[in-house]
Formats: structure tokens, sequence, C-alpha cells
């Protein structure tokens, strides 16, 4: 999954994209580096973003959106709002990329209906108030019960089990401790029976770990962790830099995957 920011305030690439051309030459530009699917997203969620109303919302992604689907680009459509996700529906998104996991009660109605995909996230609070002192007992076990009961309402409204999948949410509402938890047990979550997502891909715990590393330079860093989450078992990478996130998952998969015999 390629990330494709319309948004001017994006923690890694905010404003780069921003002007419709801009943004669609890069959904196609990541699109023919081998994407599977390019997340288009008008809100940002760093921590501390502020909301965006939704016809505003819709001005900046429905074009985006409509324009890539035209030209065969496989789209989901990274939003909360139900209005939003409708409108990209009808230009084309495939699939709903939702980090409040179906928070919006006309979102599950609307998915089911429309035959879309959903990709159910884990947040602790919102992106204003997510990384004011998370708290879990056990973060494994708790986003693992969260997630399995979302995934069981996505199903009561009538969205297939094999159009739902997964994500931790790897910085929402998270301590580097948390996230490392996650990044470890991928496995517990991918227990549930659901391809679970991993979008580590540039983000501020890396910098936990390494010091102060600009976003811009935590392709590599991504990587490694990436490649971990797909050894525990993850099924897919969210990711900023397409041409890394591939190659890194590609051999990360052969490995994996590897069933021959001894090698001499």
């Amino acid at each position: 999954m390629g990330v494709l920011n319309v948004t001017p305030d994006s923690f890694s690439d905010g404003g780069a994209h921003f002007d419709r051309d801009a943004a669609v030459a890069h959904g196609l530009e990541m699109a023919a580096q081998g994407a599977d699917l390019v997340d288009v997203g008008g809100e940002s969620t760093r921590p501390g973003a502020n909301p965006v109303p939704a016809a505003e919302e819709i001005d900046r992604v429905v074009p985006v959106v409509a324009a890539l689907a035209e030209r065969g680009v496989v789209v989901s459509i990274d939003t909360a709002k139900a209005s939003v996700a409708a409108a990209a529906i009808e230009a084309g998104a495939e699939v709903v990329n939702d980090v409040t996991a179906l928070g919006d009660p006309d979102m599950a109605p609307l998915v089911a209906d429309s035959g879309a995909g959903v990709v159910l996230m884990h947040m602790r609070g919102t992106p204003r108030t997510m990384q004011q002192d998370p708290r879990y007992d056990d973060v494994v076990a708790e986003v693992r019960e969260f997630l399995g009961g979302r995934a069981d309402e996505a199903a009561g409204h009538g969205i297939s089990p094999d159009r739902i999948c997964i994500d931790p949410g790897i910085g929402f509402g998270k301590t580097l401790d948390h996230n490392l938890a996650l990044l470890h047990r991928v496995g517990d979550l991918a227990a549930l029976g659901y391809p679970v997502l991993v979008g580590a891909s540039r983000k501020s715990f890396l910098a936990g770990i390494l010091g102060d590393v600009p976003a811009e330079e935590r392709d590599a860093p991504s990587a490694a962790a990436h490649v971990l989450a797909i050894a525990g078992g993850a099924a897919a990478i969210r990711v900023h830099n397409v041409v890394v996130g591939l190659r890194t998952a590609r051999v990360a998969d052969a490995i994996v995957r590897f069933e021959g015999g001894t090698s001499r």
C-alpha cells in the first residue's frame, strides 16, 4: 500500500502532493513502481492534527481518486468519515482505510452495501490527543481484543470476512515500547484470522530508537520494521517509498515462505 497524502500538513510529506496534478502523478508513479494499491488521504492523522471538514476532505481526495481509478489504479480511501468514503467509492475507490475502525455509525452499512474492502485500525483517542500519555495493561492483548471486536461488528453489518483487514495502528496512541511490542507479536494479531496491515513507515518511534533522524531518512529503518512484521505474519505493509518497500517485502516473503529442501 503506497501512501498518498493530499494534505498540507502530514508528518512526512505534507504539502508535497497537495496539488491535484502532483498527487495524481505521484499515485501513478507508485502504481508503476509496483504498489498493489494507493491509499489516498485528505486529512492528516499525525499527532496533534486538527480535523478537516468533510466537504473540504471530499474536495481534496475525490478528483485524485477518480483520476487514478480511471487509469486502472486500485485505490483505497484513508478516511474516518462515511460521507467522504461514499464519495470516494463513487469515484472508484475499492477499499476504505478507517483509522477509527468504523467509528462513524454510517461507515459499516456503507462498506457493506458498496462491496468495498475495509481496513480496521486501532487508535487510542483521537489524532489530537492520542499521544498524551497512552497507557495499557497489555497493549497486544488489548489491541487484539479491540480489533477482533471491530471485525465481528463489521461482519455483523454484512461485510464479508474476506473483505476485512486489521491494522494495529503503529504510532496511534502508543509509546515506543507499545509499538515495539505490537511489532514483536504481529502473530498474535494474525491469529485472529484476518490479514494484518502494518504501517511503520517513517514514523516517529523509529527516531525513538535511532535518535533525531528526519522522517525522509527513515526508509531503511522502516524496511527493517516491515521485514520483521512480515516474518511475524503481516500480510501487507503501508509505505511512503514503494521501491524500497516492495523490494524488502519480496525478499522477506521469499525467505519466510521458503519450503524447499536442504541447500548444499
